[in-house]
């Protein structure tokens, strides 16, 4: 039973760092959540500055604001299996703000900036077996990611950007209430900490003729080093607290796009992204001192085998402009997870997903615009084979399955150009 402590304990670091990959949000603008992401090639206003900042270039020479806020609603994840083992997540209500800017040309130059919440996340469990790796874990990142963008020619831009990121998690698991159900060790943690690491992004549009578009993004590799304290307690008796950090990436992405567009009306792109998460293979959480407990130790100290492997995004957007003022949009995507399911525990029950949205902007006048725009995740039910997981202790090797999860996004934002 230790075994399955400490699988779980370590499971729940993991996830408190690297959910923003595996759960990222891409959608990070009223434009993106309209078209599911499908946000490449064809970008519209002062987001491009995230989404494409070699779109820059082709923009108007003046200044341009775009600013929103996402309620995200985070359905309960259901794990069943039999009572008590079975358990059901909290709902949460997150709020996603996003702003962006772009600066009038310099030249063959434009530069502009983008602040976003890129991923994150917050799951709760208040059931036994449950809580005892996932009573709370709680990531929030916030990225400013500057660029500069350069015409080459009148078809033809390149762009560079700066991403600055910085993160901080709460991590809280406790077995006490489990104990009563044959849990054989009482064992707790309350751990936080934060980090600020830096990479890069890299952007390029061709236009072979006017109402087409092939852009292809590039956003590097972050290791995210999140440096923090820990408390870990044994019987309801703390240990003194410990200096702890664990690294682990927060992938590359690649995106490759095309739009068309027919009579400056209609507007179809078609997206392809590939994050590569193979990068993260395993996770070590370190700490200042030795554990010198054995059962704290057997809970909370030793490398854990992560495999991740790359995946495939597909999305695909529609614009269409009318003539009353309303941009309509829509859009659809097939997001793979990551996570093998030999892997996955009740911090982070990650499957594949479909995404549907649809969306409008109004032009209010020539100056402002404002809209609103809706998406729903559908996550794929997981069922967990008897005797398939990777730890053959773990309390999912007994078989099961997570249904139900998913997301319910709504955007709305505000635009302005002067």
């Amino acid at each position: 039973m230790g075994k399955i402590v400490k699988g779980l304990a370590l499971s729940a670091v993991a996830s408190s760092v690297v959910i923003a990959g595996g759960y990222k949000l891409p959608e990070q603008s009223l434009n993106s959540m309209g078209l599911a992401a499908a946000y490449v090639a064809h970008t519209m206003g002062a987001d491009a500055a995230y989404y494409n900042p070699a779109n820059m270039s082709f923009m108007g020479d003046k200044n341009y604001i775009d600013g929103g806020v996402t309620l995200a609603r985070l359905p309960s994840n259901v794990y069943t299996l039999i009572p008590p083992i079975s358990g059901e997540s909290e709902v949460e209500n997150l709020l996603i703000p996003n702003l962006h800017y772009v600066a009038p040309a310099i030249g063959d130059f434009r530069w502009g900036v983008s602040l976003t919440v890129p991923g994150g996340l917050t799951k709760r469990w208040e059931t036994p077996f449950q809580k005892a790796s996932s009573e709370e874990f709680t990531l929030e990142i916030i990225e400013l990611n500057p660029s500069v963008a350069y015409k080459i020619a009148d078809n033809f831009s390149v762009a560079a950007g700066l991403r600055v990121i910085y993160s901080e998690g709460v991590v809280k698991s406790n077995s006490a209430d489990a104990t009563a159900y044959g849990f054989p060790v009482n064992v707790a943690r309350d751990m936080e900490g934060d980090t600020v690491e830096f990479g890069y992004n890299l952007a390029l549009t061709y236009k072979p003729t006017s109402d087409i578009n092939f852009a292809v993004t590039y956003r590097s590799n972050v290791d995210l080093k999140e440096e923090g304290t820990a408390i870990l307690s044994y019987d309801g008796v703390a240990d003194p607290a410990y200096g702890a950090d664990v690294t682990v990436p927060l992938p590359a992405t690649l995106n490759i796009a095309v739009s068309k567009t027919w009579d400056k009306k209609f507007t179809l792109e078609f997206d392809y992204e590939r994050a590569f998460w193979s990068e993260y293979k395993t996770l070590d959480f370190n700490y200042d001192r030795a554990v010198v407990n054995p059962v704290l130790a057997g809970a909370f100290d030793a490398p854990k085998a992560r495999d991740w492997k790359d995946v495939n995004i597909f999305r695909v957007g529609a614009t269409i402009k009318m003539d009353n003022k309303l941009t309509a949009m829509m859009g659809f995507s097939i997001d793979n997870s990551p996570a093998p399911v030999e892997t996955l525990g009740f911090e982070l029950p990650d499957s594949d997903s479909k995404n549907f949205s649809m969306g409008f902007r109004y032009q209010q006048n020539e100056s402002l615009s404002w809209g609103a725009a809706l998406l729903y995740s559908s996550k794929e039910a997981i069922t967990l084979q008897l005797g398939a997981h990777e730890d053959a202790n773990s309390v999912l090797n007994n078989g099961g399955g997570f249904s139900e999860g998913g997301a319910f996004l709504t955007t709305v934002g505000v635009a302005y150009e002067f």
